[in-house]
Formats: structure tokens, C-alpha cells, sequence
């Protein structure tokens, strides 16, 4: 008998991107804390208000499309489109603390693939560079294990946003009900975003959800922290 083909070709993704992963995900708040502390987040609405933002403004949105750029150029195996996105991706950081984030992860996601699910192509890519940014990590990884984009794309802007409503609950900003009627509301944002994102290059970089990098940088003097970013 032949072997089936996999029911759900996306199912490393729910590895990659659970909390269990060692990536350190759960030590940022993307900023959040500040906005927190600000009093710009207060409630459950104005936290599904922030993450919207940046679904359809902001960072999530940036890293989605180079995600995409990631996995195109790791499909096509063109490696000078592959670095060039990492460049790009770690260039676009607007503070100190969302470069930590981005290469800090990317860096710990590359290892634990490297090690647990290898590819040839994802070593080349470690060898060429010190840091790797955490969206064309996951797209170099997805593209080498034949992963779908549009899939991979809903699925890490779901794991974001989850992360983001977590460091809310740690920050008791919101309740456990209220950041599941979050992530309910979030999902045409997120699948929008997605879908957007798969068809989208570069030249489509950019945003304005410039009260979230604000928040990434105030965070930096912070004086009482619970997270790294």
C-alpha cells in the first residue's frame, strides 16, 4: 500500500510556533508592557484594538510579507533574495528592543531546527549570516518542509497574536475569557492579513502603527519590567 499523503501538511507549524518551542517567545510583550503601563492598553477592547492595528498597519503585517519573501526565495532557491530579505527584515527594527526580539528569536528558532528538523538549505543560510530575523527563519524553514505560505501565514499570525494576548494576561491588563473573545475577534484580521501577505512583495513594506514602535523604545528606560521587550 502506498503511503497517504499528509492530512494536514501545516501540522509542524503547531510545533514550531507553540509556547513549547525553544524560541524564548513568552519573555517579550512587543512593547505591550509599555502600553500598559501608559494606560493606552486598559481594557479588552483596546487591547483587540492595538493587535488590529498592527495586523493591518503595523509589524505583524511587515512580518508577514517577509515571511513570504523568505519562502519564495528559498522555493526558488535563489539565496541572494534570501539574504537580502534577513537584511531588510533586521534594518526595518525601529528599536533596540525589537532587534533583540526578532534576531534573538530567529537565531534560537534556526538552532532548534538545525538540530530537530534539519534542512540542507536552512544550514547554508546559518552559515552565511550571524543573525537571522524571526519571519524569514520561519519562511526559510516552511518553504524547506514544503509547507503551504497561505496555511503558514495564518498560523504565525495567529501564534503572534496569541503571544500578545498572553503578555497581557501576565500583566493582568485582561482576564483569561476576555483574551479568548480576542483572539475569536481577531481571526478575520489575521486571515485577511494572510492573504494579503502571500501575494505581496517588498514594495509593500511599511506601516503606521507608530504608537506601538513608541512604546518599544519607552520601554527600554522601563524602570519595572516583567518582559525583555
Amino acid at each position: 500500500m502506498s503511503e497517504a499523503a499528509p492530512a494536514l501538511p501545516e501540522l509542524p507549524l503547531f510545533v514550531w510556533l507553540s509556547p513549547g518551542f525553544p524560541v524564548g517567545a513568552f519573555a517579550y510583550s512587543h512593547g505591550l508592557e509599555w502600553a500598559v503601563e501608559c494606560g493606552d492598553i486598559s481594557s479588552a477592547d483596546t487591547l483587540r484594538e492595538w493587535i488590529v492595528d498592527l495586523f493591518r498597519h503595523g509589524s505583524i503585517r511587515n512580518d508577514c510579507i517577509l515571511l513570504a519573501e523568505a519562502w519564495r526565495a528559498m522555493n526558488t532557491q535563489d539565496a541572494a533574495r534570501l539574504d537580502e530579505a534577513n537584511a531588510l527584515a533586521i534594518a526595518l527594527a525601529p528599536s533596540k528592543e525589537r532587534h533583540l526580539e526578532t534576531v534573538a528569536q530567529g537565531n534560537a528558532f534556526v538552532t532548534a531546527i538545525r538540530d530537530t528538523w534539519p534542512c540542507a538549505a536552512l544550514d547554508d543560510l546559518a552559515r552565511r549570516t550571524d543573525d537571522i530575523a524571526y519571519p524569514v527563519a520561519l519562511g526559510a524553514a516552511i518553504a524547506c518542509h514544503a509547507i503551504s505560505l497561505p496555511g503558514a501565514l495564518e498560523t504565525y499570525g495567529l501564534a503572534f497574536a496569541s503571544n500578545l494576548v498572553s503578555a497581557a494576561l501576565r500583566l493582568s491588563a485582561i482576564g483569561q475569557t476576555d483574551g479568548q473573545r480576542i483572539l475569536a475577534a481577531l481571526m478575520p484580521d489575521i486571515r485577511a492579513c494572510a492573504g494579503f501577505a502571500a501575494s505581496a512583495t517588498p514594495d509593500d513594506l511599511g506601516g503606521a502603527a507608530l504608537r506601538s514602535d513608541i512604546a518599544s523604545m519607552k520601554h527600554e528606560t522601563q524602570y519595572s519590567r516583567l518582559f525583555r521587550s
